[in-house]
């Protein structure tokens, strides 16, 4: 944890303790800034530990603009910070056709940080990242992206205009539910600027340092980052594909055309769509319901079906959390509780690295169990 001193009280490799000058966590740190193009990474205890760094470097009486959809834990502490720290917070619908013309009208003279999700947790909304980087630029404001969802793997947000890249590194960057971990990743630019300071001085003295054998655990995750995405990445889209015509359930998934926001996916992830998905699920049909009618949005079909399709799974695990090599589900409202904006009828997936048609064949049956759907089958991969 400490480094000796020469005879003449200097330190020789220039460093003086572990807190924030170990080894093991350098190393993590150059590779992770190197896969995202950046300049500098900092590693941190957790994720959140990550991006409240940010919000907590700004000065109170600055404006911040986040969007509407986004990590429910960290929406929720913004809001609550900024009642403490003095903080104006402006909630944006940032994707869609609509997203940079909202972000600039949410524009104020004491802006200073503009706060993107892409894909957004849990409906997966794409927002254009580098339109987001042309209204910060032109109001001198940091550009933060929240890039846990898409990783490196297939977006890289710093070569769109990006300021800082976070990552909950719990995720796909540990890739095997064994660590908890955060990071931020600056961009040339930014790693000079006095805000990136204050974030790295936050982090060494608040203790929200990452501890030598987690650093260790995130570099490992990271050397199979692309196998293990570009697996997830086609299952998902396997999956999204086979159940995009099943007449009780709405696939939310970028890959798939009919999704608002895939032609921009398409473009800023070039190395594909990731494996996050989300399944909104109608139960069964009761006389006098309307026949073959998805739950398509705004409807909110309540939480009797995606409960009931959830209970069902064999292979999937119920479970938080997302990135890992296992396949999760869970209904993410009753995760978020009552002030949650997500909808009832609404199943977040994370799809792992298991046989697609082992996952395709484990909701097919729950949701068979759901929604009472007989006779009714989506096209599945050969097994091979």
């Amino acid at each position: 944890t400490t480094y000796e001193r020469a005879p003449d009280n200097s330190y020789p490799l220039g460093k003086c303790y572990s807190r924030d000058d170990n080894p093991t966590v350098l190393a993590a740190e150059t590779a992770l800034a190197q896969l995202e193009h950046g300049e500098k990474a900092l590693l941190f205890a957790s994720g959140m530990a990550a991006a409240t760094a940010v919000f907590q470097a700004l000065g109170p009486g600055e404006h911040v603009i986040i969007p509407r959809v986004m990590y429910w834990a960290l929406r929720s502490w913004v809001l609550d910070f900024a009642a403490q720290w003095n903080l104006e917070v402006s909630v944006v619908a940032m994707d869609g056709k609509d997203g940079a013309f909202d972000v600039s009208a949410a524009v104020r003279p004491n802006t200073k940080l503009i706060w993107v999700e892409s894909p957004a947790n849990p409906t997966w909304g794409v927002t254009d990242i580098a339109a987001m980087a042309e209204i910060a630029e032109e109001i001198g404001a940091v550009l933060a992206v929240d890039s846990t969802a898409a990783t490196p793997a297939l977006s890289q947000p710093i070569t769109l205009g990006a300021h800082v890249v976070m990552h909950s590194a719990t995720k796909y960057l540990n890739g095997h539910s064994d660590v908890v971990g955060g990071a931020l990743v600056a961009s040339s630019s930014f790693a000079e600027t006095p805000i990136w300071a204050r974030i790295a001085k936050h982090r060494r003295a608040a203790g929200a340092t990452l501890g030598p054998f987690d650093a260790w655990l995130i570099q490992r995750g990271m050397r199979t980052l692309f196998l293990r995405v570009a697996r997830q990445s086609e299952s998902a889209l396997a999956i999204a594909r086979h159940f995009q015509h099943h007449p009780r359930i709405h696939v939310l998934y970028p890959g798939l055309p009919s999704f608002e926001g895939h032609e921009l996916a398409a473009a800023q992830m070039p190395g594909g769509f990731g494996g996050m998905m989300s399944l909104r699920v109608r139960p069964a049909a009761r006389p006098g319901d309307e026949e073959g009618v998805a739950a398509v949005p705004p409807l909110d079909a309540g939480p009797e079906g995606a409960m009931a399709l959830a209970a069902a799974v064999k292979v999937f695990t119920r479970a938080t959390s997302l990135g890992g090599v296992e396949s999760l589900i869970e209904h993410r409202a009753s995760i978020e509780g009552a002030n949650s904006p997500v909808p009832q009828d609404l199943l977040r997936l994370s799809v792992g690295i298991e046989d697609c048609r082992d996952l395709i064949e484990d909701l097919s049956q729950a949701a068979l169990l759901a929604t009472g759907v007989e006779g009714w089958a989506g096209p599945t991969p050969e097994r091979g």
